[in-house]
């Protein structure tokens, strides 16, 4: 069963920059699909940005050039980094995971499932 955990939400002014990571356990192979989904409140979930086995990402149009997946050595522990925050990032962020994808922008859609969610990390950015 694999676990996902997230961490490194928090409050920051726009134009500000927070580094979110997604710590992955149980996993019977190191290589999984993962990805970031985000909600703000009264909004669907949107994707954000995944990384696929290969290593290939995709990100969303919103977050493009702002925003960076990467995955450490050990594909234990996957990051998103996030520069020029603005007002509308703020969401619950939360990690999620597959046994395999592509890595492209389909993998974002809502109709892509995904069997393992971590619980959550808040972003609030203030202007």
């Amino acid at each position: 069963q694999v676990q996902l955990v997230e961490s490194g939400g928090g409050s920051v002014q726009s134009g500000g920059f927070l580094r979110l990571s997604c710590a992955a356990s149980g996993s019977p192979d190191s290589s999984l699909c993962m990805a970031w989904f985000r909600q703000a409140p009264g909004k669907e979930r949107e994707g954000v940005a995944v990384r696929g086995n290969t290593g290939r990402t995709a990100y969303a149009d919103s977050v493009k050039g702002r925003f960076t997946i990467s995955q450490d050595n050990a594909k234990t522990t996957l990051n998103l980094q996030m520069s020029s925050l603005q007002p509308d990032d703020t969401a619950m962020y939360y990690c999620a995971a597959r046994v395999a994808c592509s890595g492209s922008s389909y993998a974002l859609l809502p109709g892509f499932e995904y069997n393992y969610w971590g619980q959550g990390t808040q972003v609030t950015v203030s202007s």
